[in-house]
């Protein structure tokens, strides 16, 4: 297997390149489509609680406008790379164009392991990112939010030193900021709730029934968690195994959601959970479930693993979790992948509310929220399905092929092309 079908930007671009072709897309705005619009790097200097100064590599990415500012967010995680942050700038654009908002695609990232910082280490080193990208964020430019290991308290930090650079207030600049700030009701668990939405359709269509079925979670943080207890509640799914990066539970028979986190909570993992026995990140993916949820990290159902799966749903909470090889495997045993850009889209749909709310200083109650994420999850699902059936392809193609051709046709009004 090639190392290169592991870099998620030449994945990315794989997956840019197969839409193009179906969409007969003329060469110059295929390749315009395959590159970040614009990018920076920069190097944070922040001062540790110890007295000494340590350097933090820092990425943001604009991967395109046409259709509105960009939207993204900011990961902090030791391996983070530049390819890493393009693939997720050019998902993000793809992920707001095929629920339809009015925004464009970026990504963010800093290589550290916040586990290893303090809160006033993690305090500086927020502070220190706005510092270095201020020029290039804001409302009508780019908007971050929280991604891996960043948080509602790290998006404060971050907008009240962009406030303060700036000497105005500006809220909408960042967005899965807490509600005393201009957060908005119901982002906390967006991601996962558009997902179970999906979920939903998906199994409607299919003539899956959800009740009772069994589901498992590789990846227990916010987005597992919270696909875990909506999976329970919206859906009636049964579940029967999760994972952390520590390794997982597994009970066939069931494993209550809210214990499961509530046990995460108290002791930092899952493993020890009474009543379930071990089991490891790997084999989580080959359990014999209806939905499974990928709420990890990207490239973990690949060519040399997809065989293994044996789901009837995979609903991808996490970005780019299935590689190109995978993809093929699970089309031909005839799962029904739920592709990361639609999936996972609702968490970024929450934010535009946000930025919504904030733009006009007026706040919705949580059951709005709920509804008209509803409503935005349940379009995208029907644009997605129409398009595959049309064209006799699977949920990932066509959900390619509605993202891309909007977000050309935005460039071409535009007349970049």
């Amino acid at each position: 297997m090639k190392t290169e079908q592991f870099n998620p930007f030449a994945i990315a671009q794989q997956q840019i390149d197969q839409a193009a072709e179906k969409l007969e897309l003329d060469d110059s705005t295929h390749e315009l489509l395959r590159w970040p619009m614009r990018e920076l790097k920069a190097t944070l200097p922040v001062k540790m609680d110890d007295g000494s100064t340590k350097l933090f590599h820092a990425f943001r990415i604009r991967y395109n406008t046409a259709r509105g500012p960009a939207k993204g967010g900011i990961r902090w995680h030791p391996l983070e790379t530049m390819d890493t942050v393009r693939a997720l700038g050019a998902w993000m654009t793809w992920k707001t164009a095929v629920v339809d908002l009015p925004l464009g695609g970026g990504k963010g990232g800093v290589v550290c392991n916040p586990k290893e910082l303090s809160e006033t280490e993690k305090e500086r080193l927020a502070r220190a990112y706005v510092r270095a990208m201020a020029g290039s964020i804001g409302v009508t430019k780019d908007v971050p939010a929280p991604d891996v290991y960043t948080t509602p308290q790290i998006m404060a930090w971050m907008m009240d030193e962009y406030e303060t650079i700036v000497g105005e207030n500006h809220p909408g600049v960042i967005t899965g900021k807490p509600l005393a700030v201009g957060g908005s009701k119901g982002r906390q668990d967006a991601t996962a709730r558009g997902g179970v939405y999906v979920t939903r359709e998906a199994a409607a269509v299919a003539n899956i029934d959800l009740k009772a079925a069994p589901m498992a979670v590789q990846g227990f943080g916010n987005a597992g968690m919270n696909a875990a207890l909506l999976g329970e509640e919206i859906l009636g799914l049964k579940l029967v195994a999760a994972s952390d990066s520590k390794g997982g539970v597994y009970n066939p028979k069931g494993i209550s959601a809210a214990a499961l986190v509530d046990y995460k909570a108290r002791n930092g993992a899952l493993k020890g959970f009474p009543g379930a026995d071990e089991i490891t990140n790997e084999e989580i993916l080959g359990l014999p479930v209806t939905v499974l949820f990928p709420a990890a990290l990207e490239n973990v159902i690949r060519g040399d693993n997809a065989e293994n799966l044996k789901c009837r749903i995979c609903c991808e909470l996490a970005n780019g979790p299935t590689t190109p090889d995978a993809d093929r495997i699970l089309d031909e045993k005839k799962i029904i992948v739920l592709p990361d850009f639609l999936a996972n889209a609702g968490g970024v749909t929450v934010s535009y509310f946000e930025q919504v709310q904030n733009a006009y200083n007026l706040y919705w109650e949580l059951q709005e929220v709920h509804w008209r994420l509803d409503q935005r999850m349940t379009q995208a699902f029907a644009s997605v399905h129409e398009m595959s059936l049309r064209n006799k392809i699977n949920l990932r193609e066509a959900a390619y092929l509605v993202a891309i051709a909007r977000v050309a046709e935005a460039c071409k009004l535009r007349g970049w092309v």
